[in-house]
């Protein structure tokens, strides 16, 4: 099997739990703070299966950044891909986010805008940190 393949499997497996976990948390607070808010089964099943393939995916993907013969434009494409599809499937499986096109538009935006500061951030913070255990180094 494929190593990149072999962890991107590896680390959903290991993630992928976050995910329900985390729909669980907002599903409370939801439910404390709105009077009348209730779930069906299947909102709750499918929430359940689709924040777990989410989050698997989310920790997989990060694989694509270690794939050493990629360019980081080629690995920042296909990370941002992959995300926002699996991002847009769950919220539109789940009628979180109605299919209408303004609304995508809206939604992909946002999504874009956010990941490139998260990118940048995490860029900018791994570049400091070189830099100064470079300095150490002498």
């Amino acid at each position: 099997m494929n190593p990149y393949v072999k962890s991107f499997l590896h680390r959903g497996m290991l993630f992928g739990g976050f995910g329900p976990i985390i729909a669980a948390i907002v599903f409370a607070i939801l439910g404390c703070t709105l009077p009348d808010f209730s779930l069906t089964g299947g909102q709750v099943f499918s929430a359940v299966v689709s924040t777990y393939i989410l989050a698997f995916i989310q920790a997989g993907v990060s694989v694509f950044n270690q794939i050493e013969h990629w360019s980081v434009g080629k690995s920042l494409f296909c990370h941002l891909t992959v995300l926002y599809l699996a991002y847009a499937a769950c919220y539109i499986l789940n009628f979180w986010i109605p299919f209408e096109p303004m609304v995508l538009v809206i939604f992909t935006v946002i999504f874009v805008v956010c990941y490139f500061v998260v990118w940048l951030t995490v860029y900018f913070s791994v570049r400091a940190a070189a830099k100064r255990l470079n300095r150490k180094l002498g």
